[in-house]
This record gives structure tokens, C-alpha cells and sequence, in this order.
């Protein structure tokens, strides 16, 4: 597969510039550095001391907080942390553009090759090629199998030099090979690898003739540090688990290790020869075929599907009679910031929005967590959320009451079928499938009367049929009918803003594969569920109070 490809050029004033990097914590635990053009809207409000700053005038419904250094989610009040990072990770580039160059350079051309643009492996052993290459003059270079077969009468070649005859000069002589390694999984490795060698070799026998040319060419390159830098990059590679793909040579094809194939793409990009890389690793998206008597119910939950429908407003509580079953008032405030307002708990509340009927210097404490705010902000918090009469500390996120959401009406669907995901050949699937129509925002949402767009629906979602994916199922029931799974926003990965998108509880969409990290084998999967459905207050204890 061809992509394009580019680079930005930044002024040496803005983040990447300076080299300042800002990155947000995932699940996960690890960070995840912003898109550039997000990174360069915070640093230029941090540069001017400005106490927080609003991504939603570039499409995302963020707030970043520098006081606290965290993002908060607009709609959720979810948050997380941010840090910024002074790497300078990007080269600094002074006077004019560089202009284009191509290689190998014309007959009246410098001969000196250009300077890498790092110290990486791949990029040391690309230039000591195109050095090497240029040195030697104009030459040619075949890539051929170990073992060459036999070329059909019918397209006859240049006859061959006899066996132990020289190698004109202006031809390249050494032959390096890329040595198989063992496949995973008992798979057979090709009877043939790639070997680079002179077009004179091929009438050569085995072994004959390698290492000695008569002027500088590729077998004057050091081939021991080459290898090693190789060797080292494939073991990289194959390492972090990257599935094998065949590479198209110009005799044939051969599966052939893509760390291996990447290796001999450089050297062979490098030399001036053509590659063909083909039949990438193939996505699995959906099961074979199931009829509809192979479907089965799934023991131990009724039905086989649930719908929602429009949110249905709960009366007769006011914000004031909702905070006052979770909270106590505090007499004398600790001398500390209120983290909604980031004004001191001893001053007034610093809300400037629509002023709830409370007095702004009144103090509680949240019951569970202990946590201390305004009672002015955390109505004005209540307010603009989904008013469901449940709270979430915007601190440590303990939910008080049964937290819901915004999810768009639609139908869940679930049942067993009679295939094995990758990593459970044990059991059968259990196949979820979410759908979700286009509609009109309700009062809810964050643009209330506009109509939003659906992507993707309906959409197929897989759980081993073990004891732990059938628990999994039945929290997944729980969340969708508190409207938890899906929500309205701007997608992640296309931008697009008013439309369904997931809601922080991550599914598995690859059946047989596992390319885009939402498939399996994956043994940590169900484990980060069952958190990420805690984190929204879905635990066993729920299913007995949906019972109730």
C-alpha cells in the first residue's frame, strides 16, 4: 500500500519550535502526545498566562486547566492529566527551504550525498548505501532467490558470462543474503529469501565469485556493520509482533518475514531497484456466514434485544435538593482552592455563568470521597450536565446516585454464534450489535434542535462466550440502557462534530484479527472493560439494583 507522505515546517516561535510537546494520560496509564496543531492553541495560551483555555473552537469539547494541569471533558466533566515536555524533538532549520533532491544525483552533480537527518539505524544504513553506490559510479544490480529457476525458452535474456569468468566493471559484485528466520506458529518458511548479486552472478555457481570486484562498488561497503544494523532493526520488529507479509520480487513471490522485507526494501530502494511490497495482512472485520438457525440465545439473560428511547426528565427535585443528599455543609473552609472555580474556598465562589439561587460562599463536602467544594459551582456543575440527578466528584470521579447519559435512541442486539474468537478457541462468540439512526439533538445535548449523523451503524461488536464475557454482556446491558455506551460529540478520528461517536467504554470490532488494536488475541481485554465500566459506576452491584 502507497501513501503520501509530508512534513510541516513550523516557526521556531510556536510549540514545536521550541520543542514543547504536550501530551494527555490514557487509560493505560502512559501519554499520549496532542495532534501539532492542538499542541501549538495550548502552548500559546500557556505563553500567556492564561488560567485555562477552551478547545472548542478547533472541534474538541475540551478545557484545559493549567492550574491543575488536567483536561476536562465538556460534556462528561471527566478528567485527566496533561504535562508539558521540553524534548526538542524537532530539528531546527534556519535560512531558506530545502529544495527538493533526487538520487542518484546527475553525471554533473556534486558526488557528495546529502547529510542524514538522524543517527537511526535505517536512515545510517540508507545513506552509507546511497554513499557507497555513488562512489562506484553507474552500475547495475539484480535481486534474485538463493535458488534462481530455470528461464523459459520462450524469453530468451543477454547471454551470461561463463562459469568463473570476471565481471565487467561496471558491474556490482558482492552478494549479501538476508538469512529466514523461524516462523511462529509452525508455519513453513520459502524454499528462497532475496539476495542482493550482480546480474553476472546469477550464472554463477553457489558461492562463486562473492566479495571480489575489480572497482569499488556494494561489496566494498562494510557488510558485517551492515548486517548487524539489519539484524538488529529485524529483531525489533519481529519482536513487537509484526505479522508476515510476502514481498514480491522480480522473479516471483516469496513469503518472507516483513522485518526482512523491510531491510532488503531499503537496500534495494537505495540502489536504484524497484520493490513491490504486496498482500499486506489481511483485516477480519466479520465471522463466516451464520444462518439464522445457528443463532442461539444466551443462557442466563432474557431476550435478545433492548432499546432505548428518548430520555425521559425526572421531576419534582431542584439542583439544591439533589447536592443535598450527598453532601454536608462545612463551617470554617480549608485553606485551599475550590477545583472547579480555582478561587480559595474561604472567598466567594469565582462562577460567572448563570447564577444558581444559592449564596456563592457557602461550602460542602461531598459524603464518599470528602472532597471539598462551593456549593455555588457544583450546582452550576449540575446544570450543565445531564441533570439525572446524579453527581460524579469532578476531583476523584465517585459517582453519587445512578449516573446516565446522552446516548440517541437505537437497539442493542445480542446472541451466541457458533465460531471461536482468536485467543478463546475454547468457547463460542457472543456477537453484540449496536445501531443508532440519525436524528435531531434533544436538550441534552451539545448542540440541542441540530441534527447529527450516524457512521458506521450498525455496528459489530465481539466477547468470548466465557463466564467473565458473558459478566461483561450483562454490564453491557446495564450501560446501554443508562444510555452509557454512545454519546454525541466529535469523532477522534475523522473530526467530524455532531455525530455518534463511543463513550470511554472501548469494544472489540475485529473478529479474526487484530490490526487496529480493537481485535484479538487480547488477554487484557476484558479485565480493562469491567474498569472502564466501574469508572461510569456500572459494578455487580448494579445488576441487582436494575433487579430491584
Amino acid at each position: 500500500t502507497i501513501r503520501p507522505v509530508r512534513r510541516s515546517y513550523y516557526d521556531p516561535s510556536s510549540a514545536p519550535g521550541k520543542g514543547v510537546v504536550w501530551e494527555w494520560e490514557n487509560d493505560s496509564g502512559s501519554w499520549t502526545p496532542y495532534d501539532m496543531d492542538v499542541g501549538i492553541t495550548i502552548q500559546r495560551a500557556y505563553e500567556k498566562q492564561h488560567p485555562w483555555v477552551d478547545l472548542s473552537a478547533i472541534g474538541f469539547c475540551y478545557i484545559i486547566d493549567f492550574a491543575t494541569m488536567g483536561q476536562i471533558n465538556r460534556q462528561t466533566q471527566r478528567k485527566r492529566r496533561v504535562r508539558r515536555r521540553l524534548d526538542m524533538v524537532y530539528p531546527l532549520v534556519s535560512g531558506t527551504l530545502p529544495k527538493s533532491q533526487s538520487w542518484p544525483a546527475s553525471p554533473g552533480a556534486a558526488a557528495a550525498p546529502p547529510v542524514p537527518t538522524c543517527a537511526c539505524p535505517q536512515c545510517l544504513l540508507v545513506m552509507s548505501v546511497k554513499a557507497t553506490v555513488s562512489a562506484a559510479g553507474p552500475g547495475t544490480a539484480t535481486l534474485q532467490p538463493r535458488k534462481a529457476p530455470p528461464v523459459p525458452p520462450a524469453a530468451p535474456k543477454a547471454p551470461a558470462p561463463a562459469p568463473g569468468a570476471k565481471a565487467p566493471d561496471s558491474m556490482a559484485a558482492a552478494r549479501g543474503s538476508l538469512k529466514p528466520l523461524a516462523a511462529q506458529g509452525g508455519r513453513r518458511q520459502a524454499a528462497s529469501t532475496p539476495t542482493l548479486s550482480s546480474a553476472s552472478s546469477s550464472a554463477s555457481p553457489p558461492g562463486a565469485g562473492s566479495g571480489k570486484a575489480s572497482r569499488p562498488g556494494l561489496g566494498t561497503l562494510n557488510r558485517s556493520h551492515l548486517q548487524r544494523l539489519a539484524i538488529a532493526q529485524s529483531r525489533v520488529l519481529i519482536a513487537s509482533g509484526v505479522p508476515t507479509v510476502p514481498v514480491k520480487n522480480l522473479t516471483g513471490s516469496s513469503p518472507v518475514n516483513p522485518a526482512l522485507a523491510g531491510i532488503t526494501g531499503i537496500l534495494m530502494s537505495a540502489a536504484g531497484l524497484p520493490v513491490c511490497l504486496t498482500r499486506p495482512p489481511k483485516l477480519v472485520l466479520h465471522p463466516p456466514p451464520v444462518s439464522k438457525s445457528e443463532i442461539q440465545s444466551i443462557p442466563g439473560i432474557s431476550h435478545t434485544c433492548r432499546k432505548t428511547t428518548k430520555k425521559q426528565a425526572k421531576k419534582g427535585k431542584t439542583p439544591e435538593e439533589v447536592l443535598k443528599k450527598y453532601l454536608q455543609k462545612v463551617r470554617h473552609p480549608p485553606d485551599e482552592d475550590c477545583t472547579i472555580c480555582m478561587e480559595r474556598l474561604s472567598a466567594p465562589s469565582g462562577y460567572k455563568g448563570p447564577q444558581p439561587a444559592i449564596k456563592p460562599d457557602l461550602v460542602g463536602k461531598l459524603v464518599k470521597c470528602g472532597h471539598v467544594f462551593h456549593l455555588h459551582c457544583l450546582v452550576a456543575m449540575y446544570n450543565n450536565g445531564n441533570k439525572d440527578g446524579s453527581l460524579q466528584c469532578p476531583t476523584c470521579k465517585t459517582i453519587y446516585g445512578v449516573k446516565t447519559g446522552t446516548q440517541p435512541p437505537g437497539k442493542m442486539e445480542y446472541h451466541i454464534i457458533p465460531h471461536a474468537l482468536p485467543g478463546h478457541s475454547d468457547c463460542k462468540t457472543i456477537r453484540i450489535i449496536y445501531n443508532i439512526p440519525p436524528g435531531v439533538q434533544g436538550p441534552e445535548h451539545p448542540n440541542p434542535g441540530k441534527s447529527f449523523t450516524a457512521r458506521g451503524f450498525p455496528r459489530h461488536c465481539y466477547l468470548p462466550d466465557s463466564e467473565k464475557g458473558r459478566k461483561v454482556l450483562k454490564l453491557l446491558l446495564v450501560a446501554w440502557d443508562r444510555r452509557l455506551i454512545f454519546a454525541i460529540g466529535t469523532s477522534s478520528t475523522t473530526g467530524e462534530s455532531d455525530t455518534v461517536i463511543w463513550n470511554e467504554i472501548h469494544h472489540k470490532t475485529e473478529f479474526g484479527s487484530n490490526l487496529t488494536g480493537h481485535g484479538y488475541p487480547d488477554i487484557n481485554y476484558l479485565d480493562n472493560v469491567l474498569a472502564e465500566l466501574a469508572a461510569q459506576g456500572i459494578t455487580e452491584e448494579s445488576l441487582a439494583q436494575e433487579k430491584d
